[in-house]
């Protein structure tokens, strides 16, 4: 029950920062649609995953997807890659360690 309950702040903060990145990357994805002559650098990148929990990966997968700009494709055999499409990236690497470090991590820190 104590578990549970110490449970609440952890998914509130997890929704409070999905909603800022939800809301900064509308932004983003709105400037460069309206912006003429934008060459985009859409890519398909491979996340290695820290998570193991199915559960995890789902909330992870589905964080990516409802992002503007990102959709989750496909979760290896094995559980260890999420390949997520990206429509404007300005490296693969950079946007591995913007999931690692953003969404992965504190699903991590949440569900812990």
């Amino acid at each position: 029950m104590m578990r549970r309950l110490l449970l609440v702040p952890k998914v509130a903060v997890l929704g409070l920062i999905f909603l800022r990145e939800l809301i900064l990357s509308s932004v983003a994805v709105a400037r460069d649609v309206l912006r003429p002559g934008h060459a985009y650098r859409s890519a398909i990148v491979g996340v290695p995953l820290d998570l193991r929990n199915d559960a995890q990966i789902t909330v992870l997968a589905n964080m990516v997807t409802l992002t503007p700009g990102t959709t989750s494709l496909f979760i290896s055999d094995d559980h260890e890659t999420l390949y997520v499409h990206v429509m404007d990236t300005p490296s693969p690497e950079a946007t591995i360690a913007s999931i690692k470090d953003g969404f992965e991590k504190k699903v991590m820190e949440t569900f812990r």
